[in-house]
């Protein structure tokens, strides 16, 4: 199929075999019906595609396309990948559940790469299960992805099916960036984290994440100088403004600045295992808020960022709502190679929260 990776610079690409992730589905017994639109080489720049809830709103991005086409019924089940933001903010702004597993759970090879160290692929559907379903089928030891490892199938479906042994604990994070959501978001989450009551504490994250965030900025500005260096010395003057900045940025990334930010994902999420001893899962915002108003950008992705600099498995829920009636995501993080749990603990959640 065309794969033009949303640049007039891929235009014509029509790849002769598929990625992993879709040959696993085809062997599943999984029907493709098509491709979406993405942003501008699955960054920022935003592609034609618009919100299922109000079409002036942006779907969000890169995986646009993805999340509105299962937010308005065109397909029960979508692929996405996410470097920042790109799975998690667009199911919250279009209303559907975005997971993210695990970095390395599903294999990357012959999808576009942006960075190494935190390309992720994750799924949109309509319910969790739903979501494991079909993560479930694509995740396993690929050869030709280097940070796929061997190891036993997480059963996903199996598990997320599955009710806790003890009811799950919670705990609410703001993270460093919490002024930055809006006053609607704010107020959401206060409540939500009042009608838990004892299910959940508040939490801080430890010193060691306060420049977590320019830490990721680093690695991705890097990265795109990189992994886009053909396009930028072939085209530059038709990429966006926005991207040839995080490229030129990228370019001015000393080797030495970079490894020292890459070496850090492992101490960050070490930093956290004692927060996880006591909580099952994080609960924090996915989005600064609902969708913006805007086809002009694809909002903010800075509630995800951490939590894929450390490559945790994450999936917001659409649980809430914002003051314009528009979807405002829940999401849940939990560490890595925990995924399983993750789900089982998302949708006891919904539930409870339905009751």
């Amino acid at each position: 199929m065309p794969t033009e990776d949303g640049t007039v610079l891929h235009a014509g690409r029509q790849p002769g075999a598929d990625a992993t992730a879709v040959a696993r589905l085809r062997e599943a017994g999984a029907v493709i019906l098509g491709k979406t639109v993405t942003t501008e080489l699955a960054v920022y720049s935003p592609g034609k595609t618009r919100n299922p809830h109000d079409p002036n709103c942006t779907p969000g991005g890169s995986s646009s396309g993805s999340a509105a086409a299962v937010a308005a019924g065109m397909v029960p089940l979508a692929i996405g990948t996410q470097t920042n933001g790109s799975m998690i903010r667009p199911a919250s702004f279009c209303g559907v559940f975005g997971y993210k597993p695990t970095f390395g759970s599903i294999s990357r090879h012959r999808v576009l790469q942006q960075s190494r160290p935190l390309d992720q692929i994750g799924v949109f559907a309509r319910t969790v299960g739903d979501a494991a379903l079909i993560a479930d089928q694509m995740m396993g030891f690929d050869s030709r992805d280097p940070d796929t490892r061997m190891g036993a199938h997480p059963r996903l479906f199996e598990v997320t099916n599955q009710e806790p042994p003890v009811e799950p604990r919670m705990a609410f994070v703001k993270t460093p960036v919490w002024k930055q959501a809006d006053s609607d978001t704010r107020e959401a989450f206060t409540e939500l984290v009042a009608h838990l009551g004892e299910r959940i504490l508040e939490e801080e994250l430890p010193d060691l994440f306060d420049d977590a965030i320019e830490q990721h900025r680093m690695i991705m500005d890097a990265d795109l100088a990189r992994s886009f260096e053909p396009e930028y010395t072939r085209g530059k003057d038709q990429l966006s403004n926005i991207l040839r900045e995080m490229i030129e940025r990228g370019q001015k990334v000393l080797a030495v600045e970079y490894n020292e930010a890459v070496s850090r994902i492992p101490r960050l999420n070490q930093a956290l295992e004692k927060l996880f001893e006591w909580h099952d899962v994080i609960l924090t915002p996915a989005t600064v808020g609902e969708a913006p108003v805007s086809l002009d950008s694809t909002g903010s992705p800075i509630f995800c960022t951490i939590w894929t600099l450390c490559g945790m498995p994450a999936i917001t829920l659409p649980l809430l709502q914002g003051g314009n009636g528009m979807p405002l995501g829940v999401q849940l993080v939990a560490p890595r190679g925990d995924d399983a749990r993750l789900l089982r603990t998302a949708r006891w959640f919904v539930e409870f929260l339905g009751r």
